[in-house]
């Protein structure tokens, strides 16, 4: 890959408008550390989902994707060491409207590459019939009785309980008991290959420089964040940065790579 200053290489990076991505991402998107010399970043947020599916199709050169799907995608992308979420106590929950009793057998899902999805199928006992949607219609859809349970990612998680709803199953404690403690890889960041080992690696720095910003100026990266979060309250957003922002985020190291390689093989661990 050839690039001048006349002529800088453009990296279209996507990210989900979660509360995490954004603390991490959010001093490189707001230009308040430097861009990677001799390129040009420009920066897209999208559901989840649509970034599993457009990983997979190569339409962005640095993405955030599920961490079950970034295991299928190691043939064409780079898993990088930075800028991914790693849940410690916390992770998606399997909820239920008040009252209601038995198992659900309807759970509308964040989408069928998540990794919520993956291990939901691992940990519950009873078959169900997922109903994909978009991470912010699915407390809705679950209100309205339009399926039996729901499964949250991102913020909304955290207050299940302020919707009225139950929880049926907390997925980061039965990943816990399953791994005897290992931390619950929840999303990755992917670098497409053919970008370069040398430009991998600055990329990596980059959005570890971008979270050690936000970490000192917390306040600078406060209005994007808000702009873009599903709950508003400082409380949930500070509780989600708190869940999912930690020093995994930085580099996932040799324990997050074990962490990755049981999601691999999460079919065995029941």
């Amino acid at each position: 890959m050839t690039t001048t200053p006349d002529h800088p290489t453009t990296l279209r990076v996507a990210v989900s408008p979660c509360p995490n991505d954004t603390f991490i991402f959010g001093a490189w998107i707001l230009g308040l550390i430097p861009d990677l010399p001799d390129t040009c970043s420009r920066f897209f947020w999208k559901d989840v989902e649509n970034l599993n599916t457009d990983a997979g199709a190569g339409v962005f050169d640095v993405v955030k994707v599920s961490a079950a799907t970034a295991l299928t995608l190691t043939d064409s992308h780079t898993i990088l060491r930075s800028g991914g979420a790693f849940g410690l106590t916390d992770g998606p929950k399997l909820v239920v409207r008040s009252g209601f009793s038995g198992s659900p057998r309807t759970i509308a899902v964040p989408g069928l590459q998540t990794t919520a999805m993956r291990v939901l199928k691992a940990a519950l006992p009873e078959p169900f019939t997922p109903v994909p949607m978009q991470f912010d219609t699915i407390v809705p859809a679950l209100l309205s009785g339009e399926v039996d349970g729901g499964l949250l990612i991102h913020e909304t998680a955290l207050v299940y309980d302020t919707y009225g709803l139950e929880l049926s199953l907390a997925l980061g404690k039965w990943w816990k008991t399953q791994t005897q403690g290992k931390p619950l890889p929840l999303g990755c960041i992917l670098a497409r290959t053919t970008l370069g080992p040398d430009l991998i690696v600055r990329i990596e720095e980059q959005i570890r420089t971008s979270l050690e910003f936000a970490r000192a100026d917390s306040a600078s990266i406060r209005p994007l964040l808000t702009s873009l979060a599903q709950e508003l309250d400082d409380t949930t957003l500070d509780r989600h940065i708190a869940a999912y922002v930690n020093d995994f985020s930085l580099d996932f190291g040799p324990e997050g790579e074990e962490a990755l390689r049981l999601l691999g093989r999460i079919h065995s661990l029941r």
